[in-house]
Protein backbone atom coordinates (compact mmCIF):
# COMPACT_ATOMS: atom_id res chain seq x y z
CA UNK A 1 0.00 0.00 0.00
CA UNK A 2 3.27 2.39 0.87
CA UNK A 3 4.01 1.64 -2.87
CA UNK A 4 0.77 2.40 -4.27
CA UNK A 5 0.41 5.77 -2.33
CA UNK A 6 3.98 6.68 -3.71
CA UNK A 7 2.39 6.35 -7.15
CA UNK A 8 -0.83 7.96 -7.09
CA UNK A 9 1.21 10.85 -5.49
CA UNK A 10 3.19 11.04 -8.46
CA UNK A 11 0.84 10.15 -11.28
CA UNK A 12 -1.34 12.75 -10.33
CA UNK A 13 -4.20 10.17 -9.31
CA UNK A 14 -6.83 10.26 -6.77
CA UNK A 15 -7.34 7.74 -4.22
CA UNK A 16 -9.94 7.72 -1.55
CA UNK A 17 -8.33 11.37 -0.81
CA UNK A 18 -5.64 13.45 -1.02
CA UNK A 19 -2.40 11.78 -0.31
CA UNK A 20 0.79 13.79 0.47
CA UNK A 21 3.87 11.91 1.20
CA UNK A 22 7.47 13.70 0.95
CA UNK A 23 8.81 10.24 -0.29
CA UNK A 24 6.72 10.63 -3.37
CA UNK A 25 8.93 13.81 -4.44
CA UNK A 26 11.59 11.96 -5.42
CA UNK A 27 10.44 9.30 -7.85
CA UNK A 28 10.19 10.93 -11.39
CA UNK A 29 6.97 10.55 -12.99
CA UNK A 30 8.31 8.09 -15.77
CA UNK A 31 9.19 5.40 -13.28
CA UNK A 32 5.98 5.16 -11.15
CA UNK A 33 4.53 4.65 -14.24
CA UNK A 34 7.06 2.04 -15.03
CA UNK A 35 6.77 0.41 -12.33
CA UNK A 36 2.73 0.24 -12.86
CA UNK A 37 3.33 -0.84 -16.10
CA UNK A 38 5.52 -3.87 -14.48
CA UNK A 39 2.72 -4.53 -11.71
CA UNK A 40 -0.07 -4.47 -14.43
CA UNK A 41 1.86 -6.90 -16.95
CA UNK A 42 2.50 -9.20 -13.51
CA UNK A 43 -0.74 -9.66 -12.57
CA UNK A 44 -1.99 -10.23 -16.40
CA UNK A 45 0.33 -12.87 -16.71
CA UNK A 46 -0.37 -14.37 -13.53
CA UNK A 47 -4.36 -14.26 -14.41
CA UNK A 48 -5.08 -14.58 -18.09
CA UNK A 49 -3.71 -17.74 -18.79
CA UNK A 50 -4.39 -17.24 -22.48
CA UNK A 51 -2.61 -14.39 -23.23
CA UNK A 52 -0.88 -13.89 -26.45
CA UNK A 53 2.96 -13.81 -26.35
CA UNK A 54 4.34 -10.44 -26.10
CA UNK A 55 7.12 -9.21 -28.62
CA UNK A 56 8.85 -5.78 -29.23
CA UNK A 57 7.61 -5.91 -33.20
CA UNK A 58 4.01 -6.24 -31.79
CA UNK A 59 3.92 -3.90 -29.49
CA UNK A 60 5.38 -0.87 -31.40
CA UNK A 61 2.26 -2.15 -33.70
CA UNK A 62 -0.47 -1.90 -31.48
CA UNK A 63 1.48 1.15 -29.92
CA UNK A 64 1.36 2.20 -33.82
CA UNK A 65 -2.24 1.69 -34.06
CA UNK A 66 -3.67 3.10 -30.67
CA UNK A 67 -1.41 6.63 -31.01
CA UNK A 68 -3.21 6.68 -34.83
CA UNK A 69 -6.67 6.07 -34.11
CA UNK A 70 -6.72 8.40 -30.86
CA UNK A 71 -5.42 11.21 -32.57
CA UNK A 72 -8.28 10.42 -35.69
CA UNK A 73 -11.06 10.45 -32.54
CA UNK A 74 -9.22 13.63 -31.50
CA UNK A 75 -9.13 11.88 -27.93
CA UNK A 76 -6.81 13.38 -25.16
CA UNK A 77 -4.88 11.55 -22.87
CA UNK A 78 -4.67 13.79 -20.27
CA UNK A 79 -3.23 11.66 -17.81
CA UNK A 80 -1.30 8.53 -17.62
CA UNK A 81 -3.71 6.22 -18.32
CA UNK A 82 -4.64 2.00 -19.47
CA UNK A 83 -6.21 2.02 -22.86
CA UNK A 84 -8.42 -1.25 -23.80
CA UNK A 85 -7.15 -2.06 -27.35
CA UNK A 86 -8.99 -4.73 -30.07
CA UNK A 87 -7.68 -5.29 -33.44
CA UNK A 88 -11.09 -6.39 -35.55
CA UNK A 89 -8.79 -7.70 -38.22
CA UNK A 90 -10.39 -10.77 -38.82
CA UNK A 91 -6.59 -12.46 -38.95
CA UNK A 92 -5.72 -11.12 -35.81
CA UNK A 93 -8.64 -10.55 -33.45
CA UNK A 94 -6.94 -9.65 -30.35
CA UNK A 95 -7.32 -7.42 -27.17
CA UNK A 96 -4.42 -5.44 -25.57
CA UNK A 97 -3.87 -3.07 -22.81
CA UNK A 98 -1.90 -0.12 -23.44
CA UNK A 99 -0.52 2.01 -20.98
CA UNK A 100 -0.47 5.84 -22.75
CA UNK A 101 0.62 8.59 -21.32
CA UNK A 102 0.02 12.51 -22.58
CA UNK A 103 4.34 12.82 -22.87
CA UNK A 104 6.38 9.91 -23.37
CA UNK A 105 6.80 6.09 -24.45
CA UNK A 106 3.60 4.46 -24.73
CA UNK A 107 3.89 0.57 -23.04
CA UNK A 108 1.84 -2.68 -23.79
CA UNK A 109 0.79 -4.53 -20.53
CA UNK A 110 0.00 -7.47 -22.36
CA UNK A 111 -4.08 -9.18 -23.93
CA UNK A 112 -5.18 -12.59 -25.72
CA UNK A 113 -7.71 -13.40 -28.25
CA UNK A 114 -11.03 -12.07 -28.65
CA UNK A 115 -14.13 -11.93 -31.14
CA UNK A 116 -15.75 -9.43 -32.90
CA UNK A 117 -18.59 -8.91 -35.50
CA UNK A 118 -18.33 -10.98 -38.13
CA UNK A 119 -20.11 -10.77 -42.35
CA UNK A 120 -22.37 -13.57 -44.24
CA UNK A 121 -25.03 -13.48 -41.44
CA UNK A 122 -28.36 -11.89 -40.78
CA UNK A 123 -28.43 -9.56 -37.64
CA UNK A 124 -25.01 -9.39 -37.72
CA UNK A 125 -22.28 -6.34 -37.44
CA UNK A 126 -18.86 -5.23 -38.04
CA UNK A 127 -17.77 -4.04 -34.90
CA UNK A 128 -17.33 -0.35 -35.37
CA UNK A 129 -13.83 1.19 -35.67
CA UNK A 130 -12.92 4.38 -33.22
CA UNK A 131 -12.93 5.30 -29.71
CA UNK A 132 -15.42 4.51 -27.16
CA UNK A 133 -15.69 5.89 -23.50
CA UNK A 134 -17.02 4.01 -20.79
CA UNK A 135 -18.73 6.65 -19.71
CA UNK A 136 -21.01 6.89 -15.98
CA UNK A 137 -23.92 8.17 -17.85
CA UNK A 138 -24.69 4.27 -18.78
CA UNK A 139 -24.93 1.97 -15.86
CA UNK A 140 -23.31 -1.25 -17.19
CA UNK A 141 -24.52 -4.57 -15.83
CA UNK A 142 -23.23 -8.04 -14.22
CA UNK A 143 -24.38 -11.36 -16.57
CA UNK A 144 -27.47 -13.12 -14.74
CA UNK A 145 -25.56 -16.73 -16.24
CA UNK A 146 -29.12 -17.60 -17.86
CA UNK A 147 -29.76 -20.00 -20.85
CA UNK A 148 -31.38 -17.96 -23.97
CA UNK A 149 -33.68 -20.26 -26.02
CA UNK A 150 -30.46 -22.15 -27.66
CA UNK A 151 -29.33 -22.97 -24.72
CA UNK A 152 -26.14 -20.51 -24.41
CA UNK A 153 -25.35 -18.12 -21.85
CA UNK A 154 -24.49 -15.26 -24.12
CA UNK A 155 -23.15 -12.85 -21.52
CA UNK A 156 -20.62 -15.26 -19.91
CA UNK A 157 -21.31 -17.43 -16.47
CA UNK A 158 -23.29 -15.49 -13.83
CA UNK A 159 -20.94 -12.19 -12.87
CA UNK A 160 -19.27 -12.02 -15.60
CA UNK A 161 -19.03 -7.79 -15.86
CA UNK A 162 -20.86 -6.49 -19.15
CA UNK A 163 -19.39 -2.90 -20.17
CA UNK A 164 -22.14 -0.91 -22.40
CA UNK A 165 -20.50 1.66 -24.29
CA UNK A 166 -23.99 3.00 -25.98
CA UNK A 167 -25.40 3.37 -29.15
CA UNK A 168 -22.82 3.51 -32.11
CA UNK A 169 -22.86 3.38 -35.96
CA UNK A 170 -21.89 -0.40 -37.68
CA UNK A 171 -21.79 -1.44 -40.99
CA UNK A 172 -24.17 -4.71 -41.77
CA UNK A 173 -22.24 -7.84 -41.80
CA UNK A 174 -25.05 -9.51 -44.37
CA UNK A 175 -25.09 -6.99 -46.80
CA UNK A 176 -21.62 -6.01 -46.87
CA UNK A 177 -20.69 -9.22 -48.40
CA UNK A 178 -23.36 -8.57 -51.59
CA UNK A 179 -20.98 -5.83 -52.11
CA UNK A 180 -24.15 -3.36 -50.66
CA UNK A 181 -22.45 -1.83 -47.34
CA UNK A 182 -24.83 -0.66 -45.04
CA UNK A 183 -24.92 1.04 -41.75
CA UNK A 184 -27.00 1.28 -38.92
CA UNK A 185 -26.62 2.03 -34.85
CA UNK A 186 -26.00 -1.28 -32.66
CA UNK A 187 -25.05 -1.45 -28.85
CA UNK A 188 -21.87 -1.66 -28.61
CA UNK A 189 -20.59 -3.72 -25.81
CA UNK A 190 -17.72 -5.88 -24.17
CA UNK A 191 -18.70 -8.92 -22.53
CA UNK A 192 -17.71 -12.77 -21.73
CA UNK A 193 -19.39 -15.58 -23.69
CA UNK A 194 -20.63 -19.29 -22.97
CA UNK A 195 -17.53 -20.57 -20.95
CA UNK A 196 -18.31 -24.17 -22.04
CA UNK A 197 -20.00 -23.98 -25.39
CA UNK A 198 -18.31 -20.83 -26.90
CA UNK A 199 -15.37 -19.71 -25.39
CA UNK A 200 -13.14 -22.28 -27.22
CA UNK A 201 -14.16 -20.37 -30.57
CA UNK A 202 -12.96 -17.18 -29.18
CA UNK A 203 -9.89 -15.72 -31.86
CA UNK A 204 -11.97 -15.45 -35.18
CA UNK A 205 -15.30 -13.32 -35.99
CA UNK A 206 -18.42 -14.76 -34.35
CA UNK A 207 -20.42 -12.00 -32.26
CA UNK A 208 -23.53 -9.87 -33.78
CA UNK A 209 -21.05 -7.16 -33.43
CA UNK A 210 -20.14 -6.83 -29.80
CA UNK A 211 -16.55 -7.88 -28.47
CA UNK A 212 -16.17 -11.50 -26.59
CA UNK A 213 -13.39 -11.54 -24.37
CA UNK A 214 -12.34 -15.03 -22.51
CA UNK A 215 -13.72 -15.50 -18.83
CA UNK A 216 -10.25 -14.91 -17.16
CA UNK A 217 -9.84 -11.68 -19.05
CA UNK A 218 -13.11 -10.27 -18.00
CA UNK A 219 -12.07 -11.06 -14.74
CA UNK A 220 -8.98 -9.51 -15.02
CA UNK A 221 -10.51 -5.63 -16.06
CA UNK A 222 -12.69 -6.19 -13.59
CA UNK A 223 -10.39 -6.84 -10.68
CA UNK A 224 -8.22 -4.29 -11.72
CA UNK A 225 -10.98 -1.08 -12.79
CA UNK A 226 -9.43 -1.00 -16.16
CA UNK A 227 -11.65 0.72 -17.66
CA UNK A 228 -13.44 1.90 -14.57
CA UNK A 229 -12.14 5.48 -13.90
CA UNK A 230 -15.38 7.05 -14.16
CA UNK A 231 -17.25 4.40 -12.36
CA UNK A 232 -15.16 4.90 -9.50
CA UNK A 233 -15.51 8.08 -9.37
CA UNK A 234 -19.33 7.77 -9.39
CA UNK A 235 -19.63 5.35 -6.87
CA UNK A 236 -18.27 7.83 -4.14
CA UNK A 237 -21.46 9.09 -3.98
CA UNK A 238 -24.09 6.82 -6.15
CA UNK A 239 -24.88 3.59 -4.72
CA UNK A 240 -25.72 2.13 -8.19
CA UNK A 241 -22.08 2.46 -9.11
CA UNK A 242 -20.72 1.00 -5.75
CA UNK A 243 -23.65 -1.81 -6.27
CA UNK A 244 -22.28 -2.82 -9.79
CA UNK A 245 -18.32 -2.69 -8.92
CA UNK A 246 -16.55 -5.90 -7.63
CA UNK A 247 -16.02 -6.09 -3.60
CA UNK A 248 -12.45 -6.47 -2.75
CA UNK A 249 -11.14 -5.55 -6.33
CA UNK A 250 -7.48 -3.79 -6.94
CA UNK A 251 -8.31 -0.52 -9.25
CA UNK A 252 -4.74 0.19 -11.19
CA UNK A 253 -3.65 3.51 -10.35
CA UNK A 254 -3.60 3.77 -14.49
CA UNK A 255 -6.87 2.41 -14.70
CA UNK A 256 -8.73 4.56 -17.45
CA UNK A 257 -12.54 4.57 -19.42
CA UNK A 258 -11.44 4.47 -23.03
CA UNK A 259 -11.89 1.16 -25.72
CA UNK A 260 -10.20 1.48 -28.91
CA UNK A 261 -11.05 -0.39 -31.79
CA UNK A 262 -8.46 -0.62 -34.55
CA UNK A 263 -8.00 -2.62 -37.62
CA UNK A 264 -4.85 -3.31 -38.79
CA UNK A 265 -5.88 -4.91 -42.14
CA UNK A 266 -7.08 -1.00 -43.30
CA UNK A 267 -5.62 1.59 -44.00
CA UNK A 268 -5.37 4.85 -41.98
CA UNK A 269 -7.59 5.72 -39.22
CA UNK A 270 -9.80 8.02 -41.10
CA UNK A 271 -10.75 11.53 -38.54
CA UNK A 272 -13.65 11.18 -36.64
CA UNK A 273 -15.22 14.23 -38.39
CA UNK A 274 -15.15 12.24 -41.87
CA UNK A 275 -16.84 9.34 -40.28
CA UNK A 276 -19.79 11.63 -38.74
CA UNK A 277 -19.94 13.23 -42.46
CA UNK A 278 -19.82 9.68 -44.21
CA UNK A 279 -22.63 8.66 -41.80
CA UNK A 280 -25.48 10.86 -42.39
CA UNK A 281 -24.51 10.46 -46.04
Amino acid sequence: MFLKLILAAVLGLGLAGPVRCAQAETTPPDVAFEVEVLRMREALSREVRQAVPRTPAADAQWIELARAETGAARARIERPQLLVVVDRNPRVQQLVVVAAAPQGEWKVVGGTRVSTGSTGRFDHYVTPRGVFPASDAILGYRAEGTLNENGIRGLGAKGMRVWDFGWQVARKGWTEVRGKPDSTPIRLMLHATDPDKLEQRIGRPASQGCIRVPSALNRFLDRHGVLDAEYERAAATDGRFRALLLPGREPSLLAGNLLVVVDSGEGPAVPASVVAKAALQ
